[in-house]
């Protein structure tokens, strides 16, 4: 994709501007990152890019479509948390980079999400390849820094003192995200505050900032709230479930109301069909599809090749879905002729005074292997990991 790119990088490229890379990352964020940042970045089309886009324009259109009960449905009864909201502050979307049946490379929907992504990290990211590769910049997004901040900005921390406004995780300091943490905090003038740090009197939640109790008046919620009943021995002041008085950006119900619950219901040219598994008809074939539980986080659960077995040994079956298999296309050549596939996430920020979201910026993610998670991936690999995207004339 974008030949012309591609050469002019794999040529220009060394581990020496590697390291360079990654050095200048952790420079900005005062950590390392934790996950692995792939060698190269991702050059497709514009073509691409604007069917991508179609594809979102539509699914955004058919999910402000369906009535609000039917998204109510997909909120378990012991994560429902109080003073839900008419959308969600966060959309993401994940497109495979795929190969049709006649041969075109075009966008297969993945995932979709309403909950914040690296979108710190990934402004940064792009900014960075950008500075060790300067012909890339060419071809950056169009985007200026300010108005990214802005936007952001305006959406997590409002008209509000931003000593009163939390990015709030567990146990921050050791998820594989804290890079893009530190930098949402220097981006923002915000805190990261554990959950078990929290306090709350009555309905109002406070935390210590510079040895002062501080109260909260808006979270910029970085929890997944159902993964919390997976921690062992988890103490803290604060229940998802209580009635708070903070706005929630995004509303934790989100979560689980755009997630793979909506893919069987959804309908375009670059949507993979997609079944409840209770739901799967006789005249499908198993072997086509993939088996994924309707919540699972970073890939986890998934199953590439269900075997009946499987399938009937679960008793939940209304919490999984089948979707039809993708081809992912290897692609994007490496310095030493081998290929890698890569998935396309969209970040959008959703405005309460929007009727559509508005997108920002992409989180790239490379591989080698059958999965598009690093953890599958042969430990010598490269152009494998977290990417960014750049869209130009082919």
């Amino acid at each position: 994709m974008i030949p012309k790119y591609r050469k002019q990088f794999n040529e220009e490229f060394s581990q020496d501007k590697y390291r360079q890379l990654k050095d200048i990352l952790k420079q900005k964020g005062g950590v390392e990152p934790t996950f692995r940042i792939s060698e190269s970045p991702i050059f497709l089309t514009k073509e691409f890019e604007a069917k991508m886009i179609d594809a979102s324009e539509s699914i955004i259109t058919q999910i402000k479509g369906l009535p609000a009960d039917t998204l109510q449905k997909a909120i378990p009864d012991d994560c429902r948390v109080p003073g839900d909201t008419d959308q969600p502050h966060f959309f993401t979307i994940d497109f495979g980079v795929c190969k049709s049946e006649k041969g075109e490379i075009e966008p297969q929907l993945i995932e979709l999400q309403a909950f914040p992504s690296l979108y710190a990290f990934q402004k940064v990211f792009e900014n960075t390849f950008c500075e060790v590769y300067p012909f890339i910049s060419e071809i950056r997004n169009p985007m200026p820094q300010e108005t990214f901040r802005n936007y952001l900005k305006e959406l997590i921390v409002g008209d509000e003192n931003p000593e009163h406004v939390i990015l709030l995780e567990i146990f921050p300091e050791k998820q594989k995200t804290a890079i893009d943490f530190a930098l949402t905090e220097k981006l923002l003038s915000i805190k990261t505050v554990c959950l078990t740090k929290v306090k709350k009197e009555g309905k109002t939640l406070y935390y210590e900032n510079d040895g002062k109790l501080t109260e909260i008046k808006r979270i910029y919620n970085r929890v997944i709230f159902d993964e919390l009943n997976n921690i062992p021995d988890l103490t803290t002041e604060f229940d998802f479930r209580e009635e708070v008085d903070v706005k929630w950006i995004t509303h934790p119900n989100w979560f689980f109301k755009i997630s793979k619950f909506l893919l069987p219901l959804l309908q375009h040219q670059f949507v993979p069909k997609s079944y409840f598994l209770h739901q799967f008809p006789q005249e499908e074939r198993l072997e086509d599809f993939v088996l994924k539980p309707l919540f699972s986080f970073a890939g986890s659960g998934v199953n590439l090749n269900p075997t009946q077995a499987i399938i009937d040994a679960i008793t939940d079956k209304e919490n999984y879905i089948l979707q039809r298999k993708v081809r992912y296309e290897p692609i994007f050549e490496d310095i030493n002729g081998e290929f890698s596939k890569a998935e396309i996430r969209l970040l959008y920020i959703w405005r309460e005074s929007d009727e559509r979201p508005i997108l920002l910026e992409n989180l790239g993610r490379m591989t080698k292997a059958a999965m598009v998670n690093v953890d599958f991936n042969k430990k010598d690999a490269i152009w494998i990991g977290s990417s960014n995207a750049f869209f130009g004339e082919s």
